[in-house]
């Protein structure tokens, strides 16, 4: 009995997906839940399991072609050729696992993680750029991708539209390839492609400079009463909440939660001509893998505790390390925090993750000569910085907001007593 293997769903807005690399080939053994093939998708990379224990049958997707949600990439024979559930190898430790393979979890399911960049994977020229249907009328016709242009797909993909759009002009008028030589190499270079979440990281970092209206205010924190709080607290707050530990995320989170409710435009995006205004806080936390920053979301965290909060930061860091992060844990955030502070930064100017009209930066705590009642000493202090969409955001606001934010934390009491 054949099963099919097909493109699960991907998530929120997710509808196509490419195949970044097969973990298995045709003909052998796989086990039920066995990772068989590498998705990349605009957000995170996705493992596909093994429906059933069989033999993997032939491979109808090659790596670097675009699917669909449904799609057919291949088919599991159930047989005698099939790897015994009992009899299957205790999985390989992390330290010794090939780059970019994850270890499959307990749960069956798409896993999803960071992308890994796949090296091998096989997609050259139009592969890149057109649509598998766009290509073979290309090769037919004996075009090239490089002259029909950009096409009008997704990303500026060539369609099958825009191929026979081309062929039916005029040969003189047909654009000839681009006669400049391609780029030499050299030798103590390494050439590697894109993932295709870089790419989407960069086209959307790249669309809320041109389609925002980003704007930048800076202000300062003493942290001298957060850090005491914290050195006074964190052992009872450990023994208290089961081993989760006090940081300053969670004390930064309930701050700006706070302020957030205060001034409801920066917790609210453009849609069109209208405006959307949230009773929820989708707090998107900044969070460091071993391919870099991924940013999960940490639902109705205006419900949640200072425990629940450093608990829920905690399971993600723990995921983004061990690339277990799943696509919903990554959409649906409503205002955002980075902590470049983590990595020595002292200021920087975040850009904003759209559709959202904001993201709060951190910085590194540095001790510095202050004025306070007009004696000079010193205090602990952080830099803060709000990036904010001005369409949206009045100036006033957005100062007035990371003011708000500021007096929380330098006077946590306020959180507690709401003022």
């Amino acid at each position: 009995m054949s099963a099919d293997i097909k493109v699960p769903t991907l998530g929120e807005s997710v509808t196509t997906a490419t195949v970044a690399k097969w973990l298995k080939h045709p003909g052998d053994a796989v086990n039920e839940d066995d990772p068989l093939v590498e998705l990349e998708t605009d957000k995170v990379s996705v493992e596909v399991p093994a429906p059933q224990a069989g033999v993997l049958g032939p491979l109808l997707v090659p790596e670097g072609e675009e699917v669909e949600v449904g799609t057919v990439l291949s088919t599991i024979e159930a047989g005698k050729g099939a790897a015994p559930k009992a009899a299957a190898a205790p999985a390989p430790k992390k330290e010794a696992a090939p780059a970019g393979v994850q270890a499959q979890p307990a749960t069956p399911g798409p896993v999803a993680r960071p992308a890994t960049p796949p090296s091998d994977v096989a997609a050259q020229g139009a592969a890149a750029v057109a649509f598998p249907s766009a290509r073979k009328m290309m090769t037919e016709q004996g075009v090239s991708a490089a002259q029909v242009g950009t096409g009008t797909g997704k990303d500026g993909r060539i369609t099958k539209g825009d191929v026979q759009s081309f062929l039916s002009q005029p040969r003189a008028a047909q654009p000839a390839a681009a006669a400049r030589p391609p780029r030499q190499d050299d030798p103590r270079e390494e050439r590697v492609k894109m993932t295709r979440l870089r790419r989407t990281i960069a086209r959307r970092l790249k669309d809320a400079q041109n389609t925002a209206a980003l704007l930048t205010t800076f202000n300062e924190v003493d942290m001298s009463a957060v850090m005491q709080m914290r050195a006074e607290y964190k052992d009872l707050f450990i023994k208290k909440h089961n081993g989760v530990k006090l940081g300053f995320m969670s004390i930064f989170s309930r701050a700006v939660i706070a302020a957030l409710q205060e001034f409801p435009a920066i917790n609210a995006e453009i849609d069109g001509d209208d405006v959307i205004y949230r009773e929820f806080v989708n707090l998107g936390i900044a969070v460091g893998g071993p391919n870099g920053l991924v940013v999960p979301v940490i639902r109705d965290a205006d419900k949640m505790s200072f425990a629940q909060i450093e608990g829920t930061i905690a399971g993600f860091g723990k995921k983004a390390r061990e690339g277990t992060l799943k696509i919903d844990e990554l959409s649906g955030g409503t205002f955002s925090i980075t902590n470049g502070g983590i990595y020595g930064s002292l200021m920087s100017t975040p850009i904003i993750n759209a559709p959202q009209s904001a993201i709060l930066g951190m910085h590194a705590i540095q001790d510095r000569p202050v004025a306070v009642d007009g004696q000079v000493v010193i205090r602990p202090m952080m830099y803060i910085a709000l990036t904010y969409d001005h369409r949206i955001v009045d100036g006033k606001e957005a100062v007035s907001f990371l003011v708000r934010v500021k007096q929380n934390v330098e006077d946590p009491r306020r959180l507690l007593l709401q003022v």
